[in-house]
């Protein structure tokens, strides 16, 4: 059997997605083919959901999660059927990007960021981790703020055994992820991360906060409601629409620190960072933990 091309054809190469920046998609597809190595296994065997920009970061954004037409023959799909918001059942192809050439013809579809969901297509109804996404408020030292709760996180997990991972968002905030045994279901996640964000709030009131509504709220948001099925989040080592083209780092939880700040990573310092490191995020991948002893560890924790 002849053996089928992968070769992606970038084309509006000169094309500026971060006007600030002179950012161009070319660009964004040699970062990407650089970083593949690391990005990809983060994203292997996982429903992929476009976010494309094709007028650049300042531009319109949408969401596809239906593989667009002219979709090469090489790329992966599986077909699950999904709940809008609006009602109903509707199935759709979902691509996987599960190798660099598809990585790269999604850069080439003009998505910025790679969003992906928790779970793999074996058991599309086990995480393989459970997610807090720390979302800090504006003002100045918002992002300080967001240090300071991740390393309560990472103390708490600590407390139940459940070792958690950190990153820069590579927007504005932090993602902890706590790699899990697929025994753990959605509902088991989505509750444990609830009684830990709630635990904290009471631990750290004005500093965490698990409320929704912005008017609300005080302190960092603490927010569980990221745990769900068909939930997606910006991989590791994806770009992010911002200005400078930051990317979601993995960091050792002692570069944790004052002083630190999301933009500190763009394209070229992530790079080096694997270079010199390899993927910090292999831990997430590669060494989960039993959710249901740890939500145990925790109930005993909750007055």
């Amino acid at each position: 059997m002849p053996r089928v091309s992968r070769e992606v054809r970038l084309t509006s190469a000169d094309r500026v997605l971060f006007p600030e920046d002179g950012i161009t998609k070319g660009d964004l597809f040699s970062y990407y083919e650089r970083a593949a190595p690391v990005l990809v296994p983060h994203l292997r065997d996982r429903p992929f959901t476009f976010k494309r920009y094709p007028h650049g970061i300042e531009g319109e954004v949408y969401f596809q999660k239906q593989v667009p037409r002219g979709s090469p023959d090489w790329l992966r799909t599986r077909r699950f059927t999904t709940h809008p918001r609006g009602g109903g059942a509707r199935l759709v192809d979902f691509a996987l990007v599960d190798s660099a050439e598809a990585v790269l013809w999604a850069v080439q579809m003009n998505c910025v960021d790679m969003n992906a969901w928790y779970s793999r297509i074996d058991r599309p109804d086990r995480p393989d981790y459970v997610v807090f996404d720390l979302d800090p408020p504006g003002e100045p030292d918002g992002f300080e703020q967001a240090i300071e709760v991740a390393q309560h996180v990472r103390e708490l997990l600590e407390e139940v055994e459940l070792p958690g991972h950190v990153k820069t968002s590579g927007a504005d905030g932090i993602h902890v992820l706590a790699p899990v045994k697929r025994h753990a279901t959605f509902e088991d996640a989505y509750a444990f991360a609830e009684a830990a964000s709630r635990l904290l709030e009471r631990r750290h009131p004005g500093l965490v906060t698990t409320e929704w509504l912005k008017r609300k709220r005080a302190g960092v948001l603490l927010d569980h409601r990221q745990n769900g099925w068909g939930k997606t989040i910006a991989s590791a080592y994806s770009v992010r629409p911002k200005h400078g083209a930051p990317v979601s780092t993995p960091l050792r939880w002692d570069e944790l620190r004052p002083g630190l700040r999301p933009r500190d990573f763009p394209m070229e310092v992530a790079l080096e960072r694997v270079r010199l490191h390899g993927d910090l995020y292999a831990p997430v991948l590669e060494e989960p933990h039993a959710l249901g002893a740890a939500a145990k560890r925790l109930a005993r924790l909750v007055p």
